[in-house]
């Protein structure tokens, strides 16, 4: 492999499509939001109405993902990880944003009741860290601020640095 995987994970309204889309474009790798995948693939197993959105089929995005992740240089962008096989990720970063930035983030998006509620105590509790903690050697595990412009260039940078060093360090 030539080129390091990376996942973007955190809870959702933090960050994690900004930050992978201009990531894979400084870097040359390639992108997969896997909304947008199960999307295309209609990679559901059914409807979870309390939350109004599709149930994702994660046996089926595995194995839709599998090929391109062994090939590697894909940055994968998801508020879930831990389905993902752990063999597949050089490293993992979790967005976190503080709550009243993420409320605004959210509510513009639509996002009210449980649905909204939920996602924020997902991020009060820390639930996206833990399940990558859980899920991934810790060491490969990473924590960034996800609040203003500035602290998405200082992850840009910060992690295009780390990308440099893995591409000299296994080339």
């Amino acid at each position: 492999m030539r080129r390091p995987n990376l996942l973007i994970t955190g809870t959702p309204g933090v960050g994690k499509t900004t930050l992978g889309k201009e990531l894979a474009a400084r870097a040359g790798l390639s992108y997969v939001n896997v909304g947008d995948l199960a999307k295309e693939g209609e990679l559901y197993e059914g409807f979870d109405e309390e939350y109004d959105c599709p149930i994702l089929d994660e046996d089926r995005v595995v194995d839709e993902l599998e090929a391109r992740m062994s090939e590697g240089g894909v940055i994968v962008d998801y508020h879930g990880c831990d389905f993902f096989p752990e063999r597949w990720f050089h490293i993992v970063f979790v967005l976190r944003t503080d709550n009243s930035c993420l409320y605004d983030r959210l509510h513009s998006r639509g996002y009210t009741g449980k649905k909204l509620q939920d996602n924020i105590q997902c991020e009060i509790f820390q639930t996206l860290y833990e399940e990558a903690v859980l899920s991934y050697k810790k060491e490969i595990v990473h924590q960034l601020p996800s609040n203003t412009p500035e602290d998405l260039e200082r992850n840009l940078d910060q992690i295009m640095q780390w990308i440099e060093q893995w591409m000299k360090d296994n080339n």
